[in-house]
C-alpha cells in the first residue's frame, strides 16, 4: 500500500485539492491517505473542507494576526518536519503556487520524500507578477518528482525547463472537477438551492433582483497583492463608472478579508459604500458554494484570481482578468479570458462591450474552456497506482 499526504492551506488549494482526495479515498487498498492543512487561510479553507466533508489528519494551524511571506514559509516548513517524520509518506501531494506549497515541498525534500506538484507548469516568466506566486510554482517545480499540468501548454513549459517527459502526466484542472461536482450538488437538490438564496439574501444580495426583466449580474472579487494600493484605487474607480452608467446591471463585489483589498474601497465608496447606489453590493467574503451558485447566476465575471479563470468558462461565463499577465494564455488564446489589467478606460470598455454588443459577449461566453473534462483527479490517482 502506497501512503499519500496532501497538504494544503488555502481555500483555492482545498477547492482544487479535495476532489483529489475523495478520489484517493475511493481506493483505501491501494492507498493510506492523510491530509494536513496549514491553516494558511482559516475560515475560508474550513468551509471548503466542511462542503467537501474532508477531515484533515494534521492542521498546522499557523493564521495569524498581520502574518507575512517570512511566518508563513518558516511556520509551514517547521510544522511540516514533524508531520514528515511521523507519517512517513511515499508520496506528498502539493498544489499550485501558494507559499503552503513551496514551503511543504522543501520540507518533503529535507526528508528526500518525492514531491508531486499538481497543476504544474503554469509561467508568466516574471518573477514579480503574480508575486509571489511565480516564483513559488517555479521553486515547487525544481523540487518535485512528478508533475500533473493541467494543459499542453503547462506540459511544453516544463519539458522547456528540463523535466524529464515520464515525470510529466497532462490531467486537465482539478478545479473541474469542483466544480462539477459542487454544480450537480446545487442542481440536484432544491433545499439547498433555497438555502442559497437565503444565505446570499442574508450577505446583502438578494438574487431574486435577477427575476427583473433585462437586469443582468456583473460578479467581482480582487485580492492578489500585486494589485495594492493604486491598482486597487483604479479599480474600484473604473466599478464606480460602470455603476453609474448601467443602472439595469446589479454589481455584486464579495470583499476579500485583507485590509488592503477593504481600504481603497472605502477610499472610493466611502463608509457607507452600501447606502449610495442601489445596484451595487459590496458582501462579505461567500463560501465557495455561495461563489459558485452566484457566479452561475452571472454575466461577467471581473476578477484578478487564477482559479476563476478557469472556472468561469466552465459555466459559460466570460472573464475580465485585473492583471497585466497571466499564467493561463491558454484562456487567452482560447477567448474565454482577456486581461485588462488595473487601467481605468480598459476595465469601463471591456466591460461595456460585452453589455453592449452581443455578438461580442457570445465568442468569449461560447468558447471552449481550455482546462478539461472533469477528470483530472482519476488522472493523477491512476498514475500514481
Amino acid at each position: 500500500m502506497k501512503k499519500v499526504l496532501l497538504v494544503f492551506g488555502t481555500r483555492p488549494e482545498a477547492i482544487k485539492m479535495a476532489p483529489l482526495v475523495k478520489e484517493f479515498q475511493k481506493y483505501p487498498d491501494d492507498f493510506d491517505t492523510k491530509v494536513c492543512v496549514t491553516g494558511q487561510h482559516r475560515e475560508m479553507l474550513d468551509q471548503v473542507l466542511h462542503l467537501f466533508d474532508i477531515v484533515p489528519d494534521y492542521d498546522l494551524n499557523i493564521m495569524k494576526q498581520g502574518q507575512d511571506l517570512y511566518d508563513v514559509t518558516s511556520c509551514v516548513l517547521t510544522g511540516m518536519r514533524d508531520v514528515l517524520k511521523e507519517t512517513r509518506p511515499d508520496v506528498v501531494l502539493v498544489h499550485g503556487d501558494t507559499t503552503t506549497s513551496t514551503a511543504a515541498a522543501l520540507a518533503a525534500f529535507y526528508q528526500q520524500i518525492p514531491v508531486g506538484h499538481v497543476e504544474a507548469g503554469l509561467r508568466t516568466h516574471n518573477i514579480y507578477s503574480p508575486w509571489p506566486e511565480e516564483i513559488n510554482r517555479q521553486l515547487t517545480g525544481r523540487i518535485a518528482t512528478y508533475h500533473f499540468a493541467p494543459t499542453l501548454l503547462s506540459r511544453e513549459n516544463l519539458l522547456k525547463e528540463n523535466i524529464p517527459e515520464d515525470k510529466i502526466v497532462v490531467t486537465g484542472n482539478t478545479v473541474i472537477d469542483a466544480l462539477h461536482w459542487v454544480v450537480d450538488k446545487i442542481k440536484n437538490d432544491k433545499d439547498l438551492q433555497s438555502s442559497l438564496k437565503s444565505e446570499l439574501k442574508e450577505s446583502g444580495y438578494d438574487t431574486n433582483r435577477l427575476n427583473e426583466k433585462n437586469r443582468r449580474l456583473v460578479l467581482i472579487t480582487g485580492h492578489r497583492r500585486e494589485n495594492f494600493g493604486e491598482g486597487f484605487i483604479h479599480m474600484c474607480r473604473a466599478i464606480k463608472a460602470l455603476n453609474e452608467k448601467y443602472k439595469q446591471v446589479d454589481f455584486v463585489y464579495p470583499m476579500h478579508l485583507n485590509p488592503n483589498v477593504r481600504k481603497p474601497i472605502v477610499e472610493v465608496f466611502g463608509e457607507n459604500m452600501n447606502d449610495q447606489q442601489s445596484n451595487l453590493f459590496f458582501i462579505e467574503p461567500l463560501e465557495y458554494l455561495d461563489f459558485v451558485y452566484l457566479m452561475e447566476k452571472s454575466d461577467i465575471v471581473l476578477t484578478d484570481s487564477g482559479g476563476i479563470q478557469e472556472e468561469a468558462p466552465g459555466l459559460g461565463k466570460p472573464v475580465l482578468v485585473m492583471r497585466d499577465t497571466t499564467e493561463r494564455p491558454e484562456a487567452l488564446e482560447a477567448g474565454t479570458v482577456k486581461l485588462v489589467g488595473t487601467d481605468f478606460d480598459k476595465i469601463v470598455n471591456e466591460v461595456s462591450r460585452l453589455l453592449d454588443d452581443e455578438n461580442y459577449y457570445s465568442s468569449m461566453s461560447k468558447a471552449v474552456n481550455p482546462y478539461g473534462d472533469g477528470k483530472a483527479c482519476e488522472k493523477i490517482v491512476s498514475f500514481l497506482k
